[in-house]
């Protein structure tokens, strides 16, 4: 009896991590290694508790290996099984600590979905990053559920492939700060099942 490896059982959470000063002052922060604010620990400590109550089947914990990443995963209580290279956020090259309002004085109606990173990676890059990412974690999905903690727009990046479209279209989704995200399967089809799901916003 062939097993479907494509049930709705089988989850793929997706956290990001908690808010850094540069993430409230909205600079893009790829290859630069930042800590957590305060607000950001208690969201990490407060998202922990969100994941738990999904009851997850002996979770494969993977992390970027950012430190606003992996320390979020400590302070979800998430057992922490790699560091991934691959869970890295997008690359922007020269625009790396600029925020868009910045980049659009060079650049008019700039975003990183829409417009090249000089220096940095190419949507083409990015597409194949996160298939790759996905298709290992489809594999492990046959025994586990899987946790990826990492950031903001590679996470975006990763939710647009999961429903089969272009990379650009991470546009049309956001994850907050500590924020999780749940894909999965209906009918053997790809899934969001939740979305952009956040501690209280009342967190000090």
């Amino acid at each position: 009896m062939m097993i479907d490896m494509t049930t709705p059982d089988r989850r793929l959470v997706l956290l990001r991590h908690g808010e850094t000063e540069w993430a409230r002052l909205g600079r893009h922060t790829g290859t630069t290694d930042i800590d957590l604010t305060v607000r950001g620990v208690a969201q990490a400590r407060a998202a922990g508790t969100l994941v738990a109550a999904l009851g997850l089947r002996d979770p494969l914990v993977l992390a970027s290996p950012r430190r606003r990443a992996h320390i979020t995963a400590e302070l979800a209580g998430l057992s922490e099984d790699q560091r991934w290279d691959a869970l890295a956020e997008w690359d922007y090259g020269d625009y790396e600590g600029l925020t868009t309002p910045e980049i659009r004085e060079q650049v008019p109606d700039w975003t990183v979905w829409t417009h090249p990173c000089p220096g940095g990676e190419t949507h083409e890059s990015v597409t194949s990053r996160a298939d790759m990412v996905l298709a290992t974690c489809e594999a492990a999905l046959a025994d586990r559920d899987v946790i990826l903690v990492g950031h903001g727009h590679f996470s975006r990046a990763l939710i647009a492939r999961w429903i089969e479209l272009p990379v650009s279209e991470g546009r049309r989704v956001t994850l907050s700060p500590a924020a999780h995200t749940v894909l999965s399967y209906e009918h053997g089809f790809r899934t969001i099942v939740t979305h952009n799901v956040a501690p209280e916003r009342g967190i000090e």
